[in-house]
Order: C-alpha cells, then structure tokens, then sequence
C-alpha cells in the first residue's frame, strides 16, 4: 500500500492522494495538538501539510514509507506555524490568547542549541540517526520503529539512549 499510494501521489492521481488525506489527517492533527495543545495551529498544520505534500509530491523518496515523510513535512510545518504564533504574539502581546506561547518563546529561542544538537545527532551512526528521527521527529513508539527497521525493542532503546547520553554530555560539555 505505501508505496503504491507513494507512486500514486508522485504522479499525480488524485484519488491516491484523497486516500492519504483519510488516511494520515487524523493522525497528524492527533500530533501535532499533542505537541502545541491547540486545536488552531492542529488543523493548521494538517491542511499545509497536505499542502506541501501535493506541491512536493515528485520529490517523495519512493523507499521511505508516506506516514515517515508526511509526519516530517508536518513536523516542519508545525514549526514554522509555532514560529508565526510566536512573533505575532510579540506584536500583540495577548498571551492569554495562546497559553502554550511562553513554553514556545523559550523553545524558539533555545534554537542555536537545537541546530547544535542536530549537527551531533547528524554525526552519529546512520541507525541511531534514523531510530532517534523516527522517535523524536516522527513520534513512533520504540515498537513501531522496532517493526519499521526489523530490529529488536531493546536495540531501538540501546539506541536512544545512547544518543541521549550524548547529547547530555554535549550540554555537560558547554555549560562547564
């Protein structure tokens, strides 16, 4: 099914990418309010998910299962959203509005410590890389990305941890 419904999209069909509407919008917007605990910035980050996968659709890697790139895209796009929210919340100065707004101003600020922490993961093995992705990014459970990759639940643990550790002596390293 992913990679016929990847193929399908790649060519344009607009029945396929229907599908994947009913298929993956449930579980974005599931995502993203988890993350954001807002029903707004929720729906629309779905709706410029699907967006951008329509306007990208011919650059789909065809081996990498739909619902791992579009909760990328939608990572991405939630991002951009929250970093919109922030800055008209500096213009408006109504946080009363949107609650999760001052967790949200220091993420946003604390982003040179993210790219940091990205170029550390992005030097790591290529399997911890993508089991960390999968979890972080993508929010998989360590069962799915087990299932995923065909690796055991104890090894997708062994690896986040071990990049945690990392990133906890990364942090250990610039603070003292």
């Amino acid at each position: 099914m992913g990679k016929d419904m990847i193929y399908g999209i790649k060519t344009g069909d607009m029945a396929v990418f229907n599908n994947a509407y009913l298929n993956y919008h449930k579980p974005i917007y599931d995502f993203v309010f988890y993350k954001t605990q807002s029903d707004f910035i929720a729906s629309e980050v779905v709706q410029l998910t699907f967006i951008r996968l329509w306007e990208r659709r011919t650059a789909l890697v065809d081996n990498l299962e739909l619902n791992i790139q579009l909760f990328g895209m939608a990572r991405q796009v939630m991002i951009d959203q929250l970093r919109k929210e922030a800055t008209r919340f500096r213009y408006n100065q109504q946080s009363d509005q949107h609650p999760f707004t001052d967790n949200l101003m220091n993420m946003i600020e604390s982003k040179d410590m993210l790219k940091q922490f990205e170029q550390e993961i992005a030097a790591m093995p290529p399997i911890r890389k993508t089991v960390f992705n999968l979890s972080r990014n993508n929010g998989l459970s360590y069962a799915e990305i087990a299932e995923i990759m065909d690796i055991s639940t104890k090894t997708v643990e062994s690896h986040i941890g071990k990049v945690l550790s990392r990133l906890k002596q990364y942090m250990f390293n610039i603070l003292f």
